[in-house]
């Protein structure tokens, strides 16, 4: 598989996936193209061995299975999340101010507010509309234009801007969506972009959930190409790489992927990392082709890993002095395991260590992130999923740069670093 492929790849699904139901409606696309049979989680189950399923919860949240060709003893987890931090529509989202139709947002998660000004914004996510027959129906939505922007305030009218100052998300960070536009062109825009992608007509809106998006493609960026741009790299590169690993892997071993949603706000969800999804699917699975009941379960756990993906903090040359001299993650320098002693990363020796093998068995440079003792440190899904099924967990990622901006940066290298890890997790044999 070359670099090249695997990186146009990316590109194309980063385009893709402007919201976590984009980004799961393309992996399963892909799934059920390399022969994954979906399943209805309201429905009853038939598994057999060496067979490749998946099912999916709130069209936003994905867990796909490898399930091994002979007894299910181990699994090799590979964890992500869909979802990233921006602005969403608020539920009555049109306002109106000095003859402009504005959008009302809601912040989600924790974003980096300035990089949104100046942008070309498109709009996307899922509006559930009731049909002139009396069904509902939830469908997808892709304005990939610019519709909207939220325009800086001129140097001129605020003199100390460069010094800093705090951004009001209720009152400076509404965009502009349509000149001399009122309250109802919101829903007839709505309606006729329905019409346009789905065919829809005489439906009515209930309800919807809308974000913005930088409709700027992604790019590789630099002299040698040594970079990638784009938005949403926190998370949607560990899915991809998480995605491409399962696909590639040999099929001897149960490989696990599962990417929640709403881990940029804390992962307490039906489909979070925090609620049962994972769990229910593994039950179910062990019990048709493991050890029946809740000790067969705890031991198929216990016997299995997970490496929980989610970018890192790579070193910055304007801003070095924000980590610790000795754990400076580079661009390009090979996956990230991430440490920390209070737990708000999942690693620990014996997974570390698992990790380490199989980066020298797979040929990748490997690195090591913890903050500084006088920061604050993120978290993942990783201490949350070890903390609901009680599975062994290790925290790694591939490092970037602007985390939570609009645009962030990640070395184009390290996507197959971090991969052909991956590939070598999901083939291993022996994980103890």
């Amino acid at each position: 598989m070359s670099r090249e492929a695997r990186l146009e790849r990316l590109l194309d699904f980063l385009h893709r996936s402007p919201t976590p139901w984009h980004a799961v409606a393309v992996m399963a696309d892909r799934l059920e193209a390399a022969g994954f049979r979906r399943l209805d989680e309201r429905q009853p189950w038939q598994l057999s061995p060496g067979e490749r399923v998946f099912a999916t919860r709130n069209d936003s949240s994905i867990v796909a299975l490898q399930l091994p060709r002979q007894g299910l003893e181990s699994l090799r987890m590979i964890g992500a999340h869909t979802d990233s931090p921006g602005l969403r529509l608020k539920p009555n989202a049109a306002q109106s101010s000095a003859g402009w139709l504005q959008l009302g947002v809601e912040l989600y998660g924790g974003v980096l507010l300035a990089p949104w000004y100046d942008r070309d914004l498109g709009l996307a996510g899922r509006v559930h509309v009731r049909h002139a027959d009396g069904r509902i129906e939830g469908v997808l939505l892709c304005v990939d234009r610019p519709v909207a922007i939220i325009p800086s305030l001129a140097i001129h009218l605020d003199r100390e801007v460069n010094a800093g100052r705090a951004i009001n998300a209720q009152t400076q960070m509404p965009p502009v969506f349509l000149q001399g536009g009122e309250k109802a062109d919101l829903q007839r825009l709505l309606l006729e972009w329905l019409e346009a992608q789905h065919g829809i007509t005489g439906a009515e809106i209930l309800d919807f959930e809308l974000a913005l998006y930088d409709v700027q493609p992604p790019a590789l960026v630099g002299v040698e190409r040594e970079l990638i741009a784009s938005a949403r790299l926190d998370n949607l590169l560990s899915c991809f790489i998480g995605l491409e690993a399962l696909l590639e892997s040999d099929g001897s071993q149960g490989v696990v992927l599962v990417a929640n949603d709403h881990e940029e706000v804390g992962s307490a969800s039906a489909c979070g990392a925090q609620g049962p999804f994972l769990g229910d699917v593994l039950r179910r699975v062990n019990a048709q082709l493991g050890e029946p009941g809740e000790e067969g379960f705890i031991r198929l756990i216990q016997a299995s890993r997970m490496i929980s993906c989610d970018n890192a903090h790579a070193l910055h040359p304007n801003f070095t002095d924000k980590h610790d001299a000795a754990h400076g993650p580079a661009l390009n320098g090979g996956p990230v395991i991430k440490v920390n002693a209070n737990q708000r990363y999942a690693t620990n020796s014996a997974t570390s260590a698992l990790f380490r093998d199989l980066c020298r068995e797979a040929g990748v440079p490997v690195q090591t992130f913890v903050t500084r003792a006088d920061m604050g440190c993120g978290s993942t899904i990783g201490p949350i999923t070890a903390t609901e099924l009680g599975v062994p967990t290790l925290d790694v990622g591939v490092p970037q740069w602007a985390m939570h901006s609009i645009r962030e940066t990640a070395g184009s290298h390290d996507v197959e670093h971090l991969t052909r890890a991956l590939i070598a997790f999901a083939n291993r044999s022996q994980l103890v």
